[in-house]
């Protein structure tokens, strides 16, 4: 494909991408089954926003790219469960179907000096492009974990991990800072994950960087004074209603002591902006649970049988996920598992009824009514 054909190529795809304003994104989010997170989905909405009008300013306009606004790069922080990713999945996958790659971090550390390398981030994305690298140059990447490859001098002991990070962190963060800063990337011609043979060129200048992670330390390590920007917003609440720390828009934007994570500063300034996410209400949790249920209640009567689910077995469902602190990704794993015993007994077998979920001497139990 000649230089003419591939311009003519990425025009046409930028073309074709919409672009709607912040507030209908926002909406188109809440019609596809987001709920919660209103101040940081308005955030976002914005932010991909901004990363699709810089591109169509920059092909169809044919702006210069001094002249156009920054890149959106973007950190989320927030505990599990509380819609990061599924947010990413939405608006890149569903609304503006552009091609993006979440990247685990934490394979670049579990393996020392020589976990993955981060030029294979790249590789991803054109992959996904259909292996365009052109297209891929109009892409997103994210950084999932981010808060994994904090460096082995950070004070923070991330919950779960019991260690400081290994030696491999500051490394990874030092290769992030090629691709983050806009510039030429050298990646395997073939696209085949190896380093060796042929290469090509790939420009990070246009591609959109969003690093998502639940930062789970910050409580245990600031929550004593140190720094002052953590704090219990809603005193009122139980023990078992807080599923993880809170912070508001301020404190978020003041978190510019992330070297105390051990990362390098000139990483944490390729990013500008931070959007907290704070853990999911019992309210957004029923919701949520409420949109799950009808997926299964449709995939049932494709099996000949009406679902019904208690609202007992909703409140029982949302207590053990509050109590396990997974947030939403918790509502399927609870819920499948007590949907699993009654699918296996029943699904294409033919026959037809219906099945009561409901909550029995404090556990989830189901009623087979068969059709005669």
């Amino acid at each position: 494909m000649g230089r003419g054909e591939r311009v003519y190529y990425v025009k046409d795809f930028i073309q074709s991408v919409p672009l709607s304003p912040p507030k209908d994104i926002y909406e188109e989010l809440e019609s596809l089954g987001y709920r919660g997170q209103d101040q940081s989905r308005r955030a976002v909405s914005l932010a991909a926003y901004r990363h699709v009008k810089r591109l169509k300013l920059l092909h169809l306009k044919k702006m210069p790219r001094s002249e156009l606004p920054p890149r959106p790069n973007t950190i989320f922080m927030g505990p599990t469960g509380c819609g990061k990713t599924y947010l990413i999945e939405l608006l890149f996958g569903e609304i503006f179907k552009l091609p993006y790659v979440i990247i685990d971090m934490t394979k670049f550390t579990e393996s020392g000096y020589v976990g993955d390398d981060v030029v294979n981030i790249l590789v991803q994305l054109v992959y996904n492009a259909n292996e365009s690298i052109d297209i891929g140059e109009c892409g997103v990447v994210v950084l999932d974990e981010f808060d994994k490859i904090a460096g082995s001098f950070s004070n923070a002991r991330f919950a779960g991990q019991g260690t400081t990070k290994d030696v491999s962190g500051y490394g990874v963060q030092r290769e992030l800072l090629k691709i983050l800063e806009g510039t030429d990337v050298q990646i395997p011609l073939d696209f085949g994950f190896s380093s060796r043979g042929p290469k090509t060129t790939i420009s990070t200048r246009d591609i959109t960087f969003f690093s998502l992670g639940s930062f789970s330390g910050i409580r245990s390590l600031f929550e004593k004074g140190a720094m002052g920007f953590v704090q219990d917003i809603d005193s009122n609440r139980d023990e078992d209603e807080q599923i993880a720390y809170r912070l508001s828009e301020e404190e978020a934007d003041d978190i510019s002591k992330f070297h105390m994570f051990g990362f390098l500063p000139e990483l944490i300034a390729r990013f500008n902006r931070i959007i907290p996410f704070s853990p999911l209400d019992r309210e957004t949790l029923k919701e949520i649970l409420y949109i799950k249920v009808q997926k299964y209640k449709r995939e049932y009567i494709e099996e000949g049988f009406a679902l019904h689910v208690d609202e007992k077995v909703s409140d029982f469902v949302i207590e053990q996920t509050i109590k396990r602190q997974t947030g939403a990704r918790g509502l399927d794993v609870i819920l499948a598992k007590h949907l699993e015993s009654v699918a296996f007994e029943i699904f294409g077998t033919g026959t037809e009824g219906e099945i009561h979920l409901v909550v029995d001497s404090g556990e989830v139990s189901y009623v087979i009514k068969k059709r005669a």
